[in-house]
């Protein structure tokens, strides 16, 4: 279809050359003027350039051997593979669109592809090319909100696919999201978003988030928003955190304080447990950070998270590595001696006792590195000799068992700090 109505449009133009070529030598040329002949000529010579260009293209996409395809009869129409080659030949002439035609027409392009996509991702993806993420980038700053939420909506879906992250990033997909963040509509918003949170996964794409200013809008959104933006914009600064190197620009934007908010008031499934993981990545090697969650009121909000008790809807293994990054923080900040009193002074001593009981190793680790530093306070180490629970669960540390890696850090100190 589309090689028929370019073809067509270079017919139309030829003739009007040949119109133009028998006008210019008849004796119509001097009645016209030159000034109007030159107008002929140049806006003629526009339309072959035009023309020009969507044949090159149609060549560079193979669409033009594709024609050449014999074409299947109706009968034909049922056999398995005739439908995936026709799917594909579909597919590409709509990437072909996007660089054909006005806004209008690539709206109705994007319209078309995102059904594609919906009833055959795979037939997509396998022939989505780099000029076509090129074309659809540039549409994520179309004038029309819908054509900008739609082309969002297709980004989202090729970062499901990791062979694509790396093409993105390197054809400029960044500062357009970022923007769609920060002044998008809310479907276009939420599309930037966990695209966002998708692509920080990676470091080199990380790092870039942070340089093109990704960081203030996805803090915004963990202040304002109540929905799955939310959870998305705090899994994206999860995700920068795991990086040292980031942790001073997402400080200065104040995001302890953030988290620390999202600690308490986060309503979004997932957004508490992102805002726990960030708290452990800040605090693991940052001295200022962990006083940082002590000045801004973290410790009790920490406290009150491991308190809480597991909801009905989340996988229990999942939260479990939340209160296990949330004992993390705890242990790291708990340096000071008016911290460790208030541990123990908020009721943490039996949560860090059950949490030796855990399946996990990490668990039980980070649970006897929290207990051996907030023990030297003579408060909780009476609690936790009065705690019947703590006796066996102590002892089960001592497993010779090669799998029980836990058993390195509960060292002779902690013992005798145990038995006196």
């Amino acid at each position: 279809m589309l090689c028929r109505e370019t073809l067509q449009s270079v017919a139309s133009t030829l003739y009007e050359v040949i119109d133009l070529a028998e006008r210019c030598g008849s004796s119509d040329a001097v009645r016209h003027g030159t000034l109007q002949m030159q107008s002929d000529i140049d806006s003629l010579a526009a339309k072959l350039d035009l023309n020009l260009h969507d044949c090159a293209l149609l060549v560079k996409t193979s669409l033009l051997s594709d024609a050449t395809v014999p074409v299947v009869s109706a009968p034909e129409l049922a056999v398995a593979s005739v439908p995936v080659l026709n799917q594909q030949l579909n597919v590409r002439e709509l990437l072909a669109r996007l660089h054909i035609g006005n806004a209008e027409a690539k709206h109705r392009v994007v319209d078309s592809l995102l059904k594609v996509i919906r009833e055959d991702e795979k037939s997509v993806l396998s022939v989505f090319s780099r000029s076509s993420i090129l074309a659809m980038i540039q549409l994520l700053s179309a004038g029309k909100p819908k054509v900008r939420e739609k082309a969002a909506t297709i980004i989202c879906l090729l970062t499901e696919s990791a062979s694509f992250e790396t093409l993105l990033v390197s054809e400029g997909v960044l500062p357009p999201l970022i923007r769609l963040a920060k002044f998008g509509s809310l479907v276009g918003q939420e599309k930037a978003v966990i695209t966002l949170q998708r692509l920080s996964m990676s470091s080199d794409a990380a790092c870039a988030i942070v340089r093109h200013g990704g960081i203030r809008p996805l803090i915004d959104i963990c202040q304002t928003s109540d929905s799955i933006t939310q959870s998305a914009a705090a899994g994206a600064l999860k995700n920068l955190s795991v990086l040292p190197k980031m942790r001073q620009s997402l400080a200065d934007e104040r995001i302890v304080k953030v988290m620390i908010n999202l600690l308490d008031c986060g309503t979004v499934l997932g957004s508490k447990e992102y805002a726990a993981e960030c708290l452990k990545n800040l605090t693991a090697t940052n001295d200022h950070l962990r006083q940082s969650v002590i000045t801004e009121g973290g410790l009790k909000s920490l406290l009150t998270y491991l308190n809480n008790p597991i909801p009905l809807e989340a996988a229990v293994e999942g939260v479990l590595d939340t209160k296990q990054a949330t004992t993390s923080v705890i242990y790291k900040v708990s340096g000071p001696a008016e911290v460790k009193k208030l541990v123990g002074e908020f009721g943490c001593i039996p949560l860090l006792i059950n949490l030796l009981e855990a399946k996990s190793t990490g668990a039980r680790v980070v649970a006897t590195q929290a207990i051996t530093i907030v023990m030297s306070c003579p408060q909780n180490a009476r609690e936790l000799k009065k705690d019947e629970k703590s006796i066996p669960n102590l002892v089960q540390l001592l497993d010779p068992s090669p799998s029980n890696t836990a058993k390195k850090v509960c060292n002779c100190l902690f013992i005798d700090a145990f038995i006196k």
